[in-house]
């Protein structure tokens, strides 16, 4: 049983995650120190170090809580049938570049750096997992396969990030006319062998 202490450490740390990535995608990853981030949370730099080890502790906890929590946040709009898939295609990049633009671009700048390659890599390895489990929950709808699903919810998630990162309107809309197309082709190709 979790004692109310526990509980409020809990939350607090939650609270200082998502405030230390917000001031890191705001500043810059290189532009912020202890100090910076302990200002911007409303903490001294011991409180601060009550939660976690050390900066490199903060980034690496804080990136994948918050980056976790955006992926929750797009799944959860994620339709449930086919009638929902061209509201969904044509809405959410738009809508993640807009709420979560700044989050993909500090996630990529730590994930690809050397220092933090092996935690990306664990939280990627996440991601497939997740998208590879909702592809499946899809195949009894949409009557489309699995490995099919598959690799579209890829390169849709692939062109809603590189939409948020670069603000690439021609990449996005090739993307989106492709899995567009391709799922209405499928879609009637798998519900006549039904």
């Amino acid at each position: 049983m979790r004692t109310v202490n526990e509980e409020l450490h809990g939350k607090k740390k939650i609270e200082l995650m998502e405030r230390c990535f917000e001031c890191y995608a705001e500043y810059g990853l290189n532009n912020v120190g202890i100090k910076g981030l302990s200002k911007f949370c409303g903490v001294s730099p011991a409180n601060l170090y009550g939660y976690f080890n050390d900066l490199d502790d903060i980034i690496v906890q804080a990136t994948e809580h918050c980056m976790s929590k955006v992926e929750n946040e797009f799944m959860s709009l994620a339709p449930k049938g086919a009638d929902d898939l061209e509201r969904f295609i044509s809405e959410v990049p738009y809508w993640t570049a807009e709420r979560h633009g700044k989050k993909y671009r500090l996630m990529y700048q730590i994930y690809t750096n050397p220092k933090y390659r092996e935690y990306g890599k664990k939280f990627f390895e996440g991601v497939n997992q997740r998208y590879s489990e909702y592809a499946d929950s899809l195949v009894n709808i949409l009557k489309i396969p699995s490995d099919v699903l598959r690799p579209m919810i890829f390169v849709f998630v692939r062109a809603c990030v590189h939409y948020a990162l670069y603000e690439d309107e021609f990449y996005l809309q090739e993307q989106l006319r492709f899995l567009k197309q391709s799922i209405a082709f499928l879609y009637e190709k798998f519900k006549s062998q039904a």
